[in-house]
């Protein structure tokens, strides 16, 4: 690679980094305070969770087609990335849950701006034969940052939801720099849409990967956002800072060997990988929902290293179609949406309680077993 798209990518990977410190840093924090401040119910964590996930939905699409119209758009993702910095202030303000959501509801409209276009750029200004893998080392430095971002919420706890949303905003604005700088680097690499040439199709049927995207997306939505810290630290008897600082660790860990998951896509079969993450994440609730510490984070785990390792092959099979930025805007909607409908399914079932025998077992997360079922036959019978 020419050293200006060298740059360029990298640029777009510490962006990854400083975004997802911003990002993950307020997670806990705003899960905490609406659960302990605010003493909202789990259904209503729910909400602010999933809040942002359906906002973040619909944005995906929207900024797929806007950078069809012109993809000097792109910029807009960088400024995007830059209102979080605005947003994030108005949580310390709230009184209720409700007020929450609604913020929550912003900060989901601006990320599906930013993220989902930088996810398009990096795609496709990595040359094809290294791209899962290259897209591979962006989540993972996001997951990095995941840990870092845990390890500074336990640490600032003492400075308040204000201080630390103070932390927040800096890496947002940070982030949004980055980006600005990178697009401009990569411009010319830049390509939304093309013509339909003959013969040309990408190596999987998109149709299938966005029906097991959707299904996997369902399933793991209880390690996504608020909820996952809520259910970790009630189920285990767990302390806000622990639960964060241990959570961190797992997607740390599930980031770190995704990598091998996307090295093996690259080099040898991507519908192999396809297959062996929907097995991993139609077994995560069955395993999350058994209530010691050793089944629940080996859950959560296998949740979050399918998810991990399932989005830079489905990135790199979406970058290969004509379309590719309504693609890869679309499979992120079409995620979040699917992540919506789990985390309201778990927060409302969250009320059935646990069933008692040999283990305990959280009848919330057993719910999700007939959909676990069906992502496991998806991905069985997937052909390459």
């Amino acid at each position: 690679m020419e050293r200006r798209r060298l740059i360029g990518i990298v640029l777009l990977i510490i962006s990854a980094f400083t975004g997802t410190i911003a990002f993950r840093l307020a997670t806990p924090a705003i899960a905490f305070y609406t659960r302990d401040t605010l003493k909202a119910s789990m259904i209503a964590v729910s909400l602010v969770s999933m809040s942002f996930v359906l906002a973040r939905a619909f944005s995906s699409i929207l900024g797929g087609l806007f950078l069809e119209k012109g993809k000097k758009l792109v910029y807009l993702g960088a400024m995007a990335m830059m209102g979080n910095a605005l947003a994030v202030q108005l949580y310390p303000l709230t009184s209720s849950w409700l007020q929450v959501v609604g913020i929550k509801l912003l900060n989901g409209f601006l990320n599906g701006i930013s993220w989902p276009m930088a996810q398009f750029v990096i795609a496709v200004a990595t040359p094809k034969e290294i791209r899962a893998r290259v897209t591979a080392v962006y989540f993972f430095f996001g997951s990095i940052a995941s840990l870092l971002g845990n390890y500074i919420y336990a640490y600032t706890v003492g400075l308040g939801l204000s201080g630390q949303m103070w932390i927040s905003s800096t890496f947002f604005v940070l982030t949004g720099f980055i980006m600005l700088l990178s697009y401009y680097l990569l411009y010319g690499e830049i390509t939304p849409r093309r013509e339909r040439t003959p013969g040309e199709s990408p190596s999987l049927n998109p149709r299938r990967i966005l029906i097991i995207a959707s299904l996997m997306a369902v399933i793991v939505a209880f390690t996504s956002g608020e909820i996952t810290y809520v259910y970790v630290s009630e189920a285990l008897g767990l302390s806000r800072e622990r639960t964060a600082v241990l959570l961190g660790w797992v997607g740390f860990l599930s980031a770190l060997l995704s990598y091998f998951v996307s090295w093996v896509a690259d080099v040898k079969s991507e519908a192999r990988m396809v297959k062996l993450t929907a097995l991993l994440a139609g077994l995560s609730p069955l395993l999350a929902s058994i209530k010691t510490a050793p089944t629940v984070f080996l859950g959560v785990f296998l949740a979050l290293f399918a998810f991990q390792s399932f989005r830079p092959i489905s990135r790199k099979v979406l970058a290969s179609y004509h379309r590719s930025s309504l693609a890869i805007g679309g499979i992120n909607a079409l995620q979040n949406i699917s992540t919506f409908i789990g985390g309201m399914l778990f927060g409302f079932a969250y009320s059935l309680g646990e069933l008692h025998g040999v283990v305990t077992l959280n009848l919330a997360l057993l719910t999700f077993l007939p959909i676990s079922l069906g992502l496991i036959i998806e991905g069985v019978t997937l052909k390459e």
